[in-house]
């Protein structure tokens, strides 16, 4: 069951959020619970990903010089 919880915003911000609440048919509530749980989710998956990369960095894996070489020449600016 899900626990009340109280955020406070800036006027604006809660302005802007009842708008889009009427534009989008849903309540402040759905609204907010949404975003914390996007907000947690992404940082959660992020944490993963810079985790596991310092999990590969401590074992010794990182990218050849010539996997680095191959991504510069990718990415570099087209002349």
């Amino acid at each position: 069951m899900p626990a009340p919880f109280t955020v406070r915003l800036d006027e604006s911000t809660l302005n802007a959020l009842d708008h889009l609440a009427q534009k989008t048919d849903r309540s402040r509530n759905w609204l907010i619970s949404r975003a914390v749980q996007d907000f947690v989710a992404l940082n959660a998956w992020q944490l993963g990903k810079i985790e596991a990369g310092i999990a590969a960095a401590d074992r010794g894996e990182f990218a050849s010089d010539e996997e680095l070489a191959r991504v510069r020449k990718k990415f570099a600016p087209k002349s």
